[in-house]
């Protein structure tokens, strides 16, 4: 039986956390959780999950600084990072892109929008790695 997929849901609002988690969840994914860019990184390097979906306005260390810091380290370069966020302003978006995102979750989003970003990027590591094994994609 395969394992299922590990998300890192980085988020500091309680509420908007406990609904990611719940949602994540709900499609099927283990779900480990971060309050802050540090948390993350530091889980990140422990735990190793399929994905990192983080918002961008964090304590500490903001998302797009933590998504430098994942990209720049070996050991968690290759982990997807979504950010989400609640900005509409390009300049924020920009420098997480820049910084290594590979893509934007605005908040409000829809359960369809959500599975389709997740499926994507975790269908897409799933599909490299049998790659590698010389499985059948």
């Amino acid at each position: 039986m395969a394992r299922r997929k590990k998300i890192l849901i980085v988020e500091d609002n309680n509420d908007c956390r406990e609904l990611f988690v719940q949602l994540v969840n709900r499609l099927g994914y283990d779900t480990i959780e971060a309050v802050s860019g540090t948390g993350a990184i530091n889980l990140a390097s422990k735990l190793h999950p399929d994905l990192i979906l983080m918002d961008l306005n964090l304590p500490e260390m903001g998302g797009g600084e933590a998504t430098a810091r994942l990209k720049a380290n070996r050991s968690t370069k290759d982990i997807p990072v979504i950010i989400s966020t609640a900005f509409h302003d390009g300049v924020y978006k920009n420098r997480a892109l820049s910084a290594g995102a590979e893509e934007i979750l605005e908040k409000l989003f829809s359960l369809t929008t959500l599975r389709e970003l997740l499926g994507r990027y975790l269908s897409y590591k799933e599909n490299c790695c049998n790659y590698a094994l010389g499985k059948p994609t």
